[in-house]
This record gives structure tokens, C-alpha cells and sequence, in this order.
């Protein structure tokens, strides 16, 4: 399996990497948008464009046949972290910078790491594990754990919810690794954007006239609880371009992890940092505090030395015999 899995490693690679330019700039239009649109609107038209790129797809990787899964549970399951994942990090977007929100999600890479030990049944040595514990530090550095409630901007629930938001996408990106040996990447972008439709159409139902905020409500809740309004003429190009986002995250990021081994994939992932930094300084004017210069440091050194350490490891039992792990 080791060798099968270098082999697809350099496409895995470049699918991870185009979807994490295309998750940097959907994440750019989401906060440009998070002022005068609900975020259960944005998910709904962006899904709905997307699941129309996905099915496209699905045609060109073998027709209708392939959306038949004998595990839709788990499928359900899978899309249901995607809908957790993105839901709490947009919430906390509208609320925090670009930039803060992205490198507090970038625990991600961390608890694939971890988790990959008994999802996967991989091996992480103690090497690799202190870096990961090294990487949690910068996270705990993000969350200001000593300043005062008066002197944060926000409330630290938001402060949590991109780790929240890490965790659940952590989940997802394991689960896609085993369910991907049946299920081909356009299938599983479907499968995912069916659930974001359903649960944003949920959210229309029960709170789309925006009942539940007033201009008191804080900056996340009016983002997530707002009523739906008709986008205005000059957005729908940024809608039609978050849909074909939608389309390219889902299918990309889903082959990356079929093609190859977590470890190898997720720091690829660590590219969204700079990016994140960039949209952040040039689109809404927001450079990043010193909590955040010194957490992405730390983050970003222990995700280089977790793949750095991993192809080490990867050379040396690379003439090993292997079986699946899955």
C-alpha cells in the first residue's frame, strides 16, 4: 500500500493544492458577502451551483451508477462533519479576520495527525507527536487565554468555533479516506453538497424571515440568523463563482484523500495560511496581531516537521511489505 500510495502522491498533492486556493478564495467572498446576506442563503445558492459542476462530473467518472453507495449512513455522517465544519468557521468569519479565523482552523492538520493513529491505524512516533503538541500551543497562544473577556472583540465561543470547525473537518477528511476506496471524488462532492442544501433550506424554514435577530444580536448571530434577501445585481457573479468553488473544493479535496496517505496530504493544506494573510491585508485591511503571527509560526513549523518527518519515514519502509489500513 506504501508504494501505491507514493506513487499517486504527486496528483494528490496537486488536487490538495487547487483546493486549497479555491477554499482561500471562497472563504475571501463568504466574509465579503457575511454583511448583507444570511449564511444559510450563502450555503444554499453556492450548493446548489455546485451540485450542478458536481453532477458534470460525475458523468465524465462514469454516469449515474456511481452515486449508488452501499453506505449511505456513513455518508450521511461524512457530509453531516462538512455541514458542522463549514457552518462554525463561517459563523466565526463574519465575526473575526480572515486571517485569525484561518489559522485557528489550521488545527485541522493537527487532529488528522492524531486521529490518523486510530482511525487509520497509522504510526506517529514521539518525534511527530511533539510537534503536533508544539502546534496546539499556537493555537492556545490565538485564544488569548489571558486577556480579559472586556478586552476581546468577541466572545471566545467564536474564538472556538474554527477549532470546532478543525476538528469536524479532521473527521471528515479520515472518513474520506476510507470510504473513497468505493466511492469516486465527483460521487462524494454530491453526496456533500445534497447536505448543504437540505440543512441551509432547514435553516430557511425555521428562521428565514429573521425572526430571531435584531440590530442588538451580535455580528456572528445576524450573519447566521438573518432573513434571506434578493442578492443584488452586482453579486450574483460572486455567488455563480462561489458555486463553481463549491464544485472544485469538494471534488479536489476528496481526490487528494483517496490518492493518498493523510499525513502526506494534509500539510499541503498549510498553503491556506499565507493566502488567508494575503485576502485578509489587501481585501479588508486586517493584519494580524502578534497572538496570531506567533500561532501561525508555531502551527505552521509543526505541520513542516510532521511532513518532513513522515517522507523521512515514508523512505525507509518504503521496500517494507504493507497491507490496507482500511
Amino acid at each position: 500500500m506504501t508504494t501505491l500510495m507514493q506513487n499517486r502522491a504527486g496528483p494528490a498533492i496537486a488536487f490538495v493544492v487547487a483546493g486549497i486556493l479555491a477554499i482561500s478564495v471562497n472563504d475571501m467572498l463568504i466574509k465579503r458577502l457575511s454583511g448583507g446576506y444570511p449564511l444559510h442563503e450563502l450555503v444554499f445558492v453556492r450548493s446548489a451551483i455546485g451540485i450542478l459542476f458536481s453532477l458534470v462530473l460525475v458523468q465524465i467518472e462514469g454516469g449515474w451508477r456511481i452515486l449508488k453507495t452501499d453506505r449511505p449512513g456513513l455518508h450521511l455522517l461524512r457530509g453531516a462533519l462538512v455541514v458542522i465544519a463549514n457552518m462554525t468557521f463561517f459563523v466565526a468569519l463574519g465575526a473575526i479576520p480572515l486571517a485569525d479565523a484561518t489559522a485557528l482552523f489550521f488545527a485541522a492538520p493537527l487532529f488528522i495527525t492524531l486521529l490518523s493513529i486510530p482511525i487509520l491505524g497509522e504510526k506517529v512516533g514521539p518525534l511527530r507527536l511533539g510537534a503536533v503538541t508544539i502546534g496546539f500551543v499556537g493555537v492556545v497562544i490565538m485564544q488569548r487565554p489571558w486577556a480579559g473577556t472586556e478586552t476581546l472583540e468577541v466572545s471566545r465561543l467564536v474564538l472556538l468555533l474554527p477549532v470546532l470547525a478543525a476538528l469536524t473537518y479532521a473527521l471528515n477528511q479520515l472518513m474520506t479516506r476510507r470510504l473513497g476506496v468505493k466511492s469516486k471524488a465527483s460521487a462524494l462532492s454530491v453526496y456533500i453538497q445534497t447536505v448543504f442544501i437540505v440543512v441551509s433550506l432547514g435553516f430557511f424554514v425555521v428562521a428565514g424571515d429573521g425572526r430571531f435577530v435584531d440590530e442588538s444580536s451580535s455580528a456572528s448571530m445576524q450573519f447566521l440568523l438573518r432573513a434571506w434577501v434578493w442578492p443584488a445585481p452586482g453579486d450574483g457573479w460572486v455567488f455563480v463563482g462561489m458555486g463553481l468553488n463549491a464544485a472544485v473544493i469538494g471534488y479536489c479535496l476528496s481526490a487528494a484523500y483517496r490518492m493518498a496517505d493523510a499525513a502526506t496530504v494534509a500539510p499541503f493544506e498549510y498553503l491556506g495560511l499565507p493566502l488567508a494573510v494575503f485576502w485578509g491585508v489587501v481585501i479588508f485591511g486586517d493584519l494580524p496581531a502578534w497572538e496570531v503571527w506567533i500561532g501561525i509560526a508555531l502551527i505552521l513549523g509543526s505541520g513542516l516537521f510532521v511532513f518532513l518527518r513522515e517522507r523521512q519515514k515514508a523512505r525507509s519502509t518504503v521496500s517494507r511489505p504493507t497491507t490496507r489500513r482500511y
